[in-house]
């Protein structure tokens, strides 16, 4: 691969080392920035948008603006979740201060937006920033199950605890407005504890909104990330037994096998779905086959919802966060 006329800003994995090619134009690392230049170069393509995840990418933007985004949808994007929790019984094995956390990490389907943050941590829950939910079960002896089953879930009732047992108590005008299908956990076979025979739970949990750098729970996501784009070229014809060895160096999906007559060839596929590792270099015959490199203003960014927002609406929200930080410091500076 000739990089000597190549305009894009790239990182060149090499063997032992990793190196930068030289633009022959300015890159975004080299122009002054201006918002009209941003607005020129920069560029967002959805790759894929499912129920919980989202692949996009970020074109013509600098790293550190990557990261920011990531940082804000991390820790900065509200949620709401379970922030307290008032034990009245708790015989099962679990202790009160676990038990209580594996509740507050249960993620809820309340849409933070439509919730205002708790100005007072101390003071009484209203309709506008408290969710409360209710979690009352006993274990006891199935006497109608199968006598001769030594099966728990035939033996026992309610041994298992599971988040579809929390019941939401709604407060104010709550029920009017919301649906409990809409405010409760995200899955109902999340497992809380076991119990059996004797073993009786009965709490009150407190849900606020709150944000990832207070506490994880309060995180939207499971999580955000990006990567740089890999960019793969071939400088010759790689055929046979070789072609085959050079598909398995590289993720599945990157290097497909093409019948050119009589003979397999290789050819670059995908070269997004690579994660550079690296494996080409152990062959002597293969390692000055391949040119790999990253974009180093691409980013394949992806956000994993936990379920209470689209991944679309969490990336929106950190933009929107952004947005006003940027307000704020203006306003500061105006004002100095």
């Amino acid at each position: 691969m000739n990089l000597v006329n190549d305009k894009k800003p790239r990182v060149i994995l090499n063997e032992y080392k990793v190196t930068k090619n030289i633009p022959t134009a300015p890159t975004v690392f080299d122009e002054p920035w201006t918002i009209k230049r941003f607005k020129s170069n920069f560029r967002i393509v959805i790759i894929r948008d499912e129920n919980y995840e989202m692949e996009f990418d970020l074109i013509g933007i600098h790293p550190f603006l990557a990261n920011m985004l990531r940082r804000l949808i991390i820790s900065e994007v509200p949620s709401m979740a379970i922030e307290k929790v008032h034990i009245l019984n708790n015989t099962s094995v679990i202790q009160d201060e676990v038990l209580a956390q594996r509740l507050g990490l249960i993620p809820l389907k309340a849409d933070p937006r439509l919730f205002e943050f708790k100005t007072d941590p101390e003071a009484d829950g209203t309709e506008v920033d408290t969710l409360e939910f209710e979690l009352k079960i006993k274990c006891t002896m199935n006497k109608d199950g199968n006598k001769d089953s030594a099966r728990p879930d035939d033996m026992y009732k309610n041994n298992n605890v599971y988040s579809k047992h929390i019941k939401w108590s709604p407060l104010g005008n709550q029920g009017d407005l919301y649906d409990e299908s809409k405010v409760g956990p995200i899955e109902d076979d999340i497992l809380i504890s076991k119990m059996r025979p004797g073993h009786e739970l009965d709490m009150k949990l407190v849900a606020v909104k709150g944000i990832g750098k207070d506490h994880a729970k309060f995180s939207p996501v499971a999580t955000a990330y990006y990567r740089l784009l890999p960019d793969i070229k071939l400088t010759r014809e790689v055929e046979g037994e070789q072609a085959e060895r050079l598909q398995k160096c590289f993720s599945a999906g990157v290097i497909e096998l093409e019948q050119q007559g009589d003979k397999k060839v290789a050819v670059v596929k995908n070269a997004r779905y690579d994660f550079s590792s690296r494996n080409v270099f152990r062959y002597d015959d293969l390692k000055d086959a391949v040119v790999m490199t990253k974009i180093e203003d691409h980013f394949i960014f992806t956000i994993e919802s936990v379920g209470a927002m689209q991944p679309s609406d969490i990336f929106k929200e950190s933009i929107m966060i952004l947005k006003n930080k940027c307000r704020d410091i203006l306003e500061e500076l105006n004002s100095s």
